[in-house]
Order: structure tokens, then sequence, then C-alpha cells
């Protein structure tokens, strides 16, 4: 059984390296929004939101070199900000209404969805254009009703038909995008 689950996942890894060009640009565009004084904007649900809140600690904690703390915040952590909106405006809101108060122009949004259907992580990414954010959305299978509404999109096309397979892949590459920025902030 482990072997079958390597193999299956190697193949999925290996059909990350369609998207090389596109990790690339959103990481330029985090060193540029980091750079210019912006902040990081992350959200998801279930294991999607650990992979969002995972994201934004290494840039405010450290990802692998001692360096300066990097503005982090993953919209997915605050109980009380999450059923204040839920119940005030329904849970498809959660994200859209913390990018509303706290997303400046420039900032960058990155979303995680292994369906890309989730509804509140939808209009997170419209609400996230619609204040001048750079977005991104890490997604799995077709890209969902997420599809289209980021400026970056990386669709982890895994034929296993649970969530697992595509969380680990984003895992994988969120680790690689830390890296990225972190060498660059360092010179590396």
């Amino acid at each position: 059984m482990l072997a079958e689950h390597i193999a299956e996942l190697k193949r999925d890894l290996d059909g990350l390296l369609a998207h090389e060009a596109t990790l690339n640009a959103l990481a330029d565009a985090v060193l540029h929004c980091f750079g210019s004084g912006g902040k990081l904007l992350t959200c998801g649900n279930g294991g999607s939101a650990a992979e969002a809140a995972h994201l934004a600690e290494e840039f405010t904690g450290r990802f692998y070199r001692e360096r300066q703390s990097l503005p982090g915040l993953c919209l997915s952590i605050d109980g009380t900000a999450l059923t204040c909106i839920a119940n005030d405006y329904g849970f498809d809101d959660v994200f859209a209404r913390q990018v509303q108060s706290l997303g400046q122009p420039g900032d960058v949004l990155i979303a995680f969805t292994t369906s890309g259907n989730s509804e509140n992580v939808v209009r997170a990414l419209r609400a996230g254009r619609d204040r001048g954010l750079v977005t991104a959305v890490f997604s799995g299978k077709t890209g969902g009703r997420a599809k289209g509404l980021a400026d970056w999109e990386i669709i982890v096309r895994s034929d296993n038909p649970s969530s697992m397979r595509v969380q680990e892949c984003h895992q994988f590459l969120l680790h690689v995008l830390c890296e990225r920025v972190e060498r660059a902030i360092l010179g590396l």
C-alpha cells in the first residue's frame, strides 16, 4: 500500500513542473509586496486552512534561515472574526469581509481550495480583485469555480478521488514558494 501511495504522489509531484513559471511569478509578486511594505493574506477551509496558516506563519516566523519577520496573515484562524462574520453575513463571506477590511492595493492574497468550489474562497478572490490585491489560488482537479478568478492559479490535477494528494502537492509548493522568497530576500 505504501508503495502505491508513493508512486501516485510521485506522478502528481512530477505534474507540478508545468507550474514552475507561475510559481516563480507568484514569488516575484510576494517579494514586490513585501518590498513595498505590503502584506500577504491567506485563506482556506479545513486542510486548506491549515495550509493557509502554515504559509502565513512561514513568513512571520522564518522558513529556512534567520531573517526579518514578514507580514503574513491567515484569515482562517481568528475564531472570533469568523463566527462574527458568519453569524452576521453568512459563512460564504467570512474571508471576503476580512479582505475588504484588511487588504490594501498591492497586498497579495493566496487562497487554497482543493475543489476550487468553496464559495467563501471564490468570494475572497473576487473581493481581493476588487480591492486591487494581487491574487493567487492553489486548487485541484479542474480548478472549479475559482478557475480564472486569480492573477495566478496552480491547479493540481491528481487522479486521486480524495483531497489528500492535492493538499500534499500544495504543501510542497508552498515550501518551494517560501524558499524562493527567502533566498531572494537574503540574496542567496
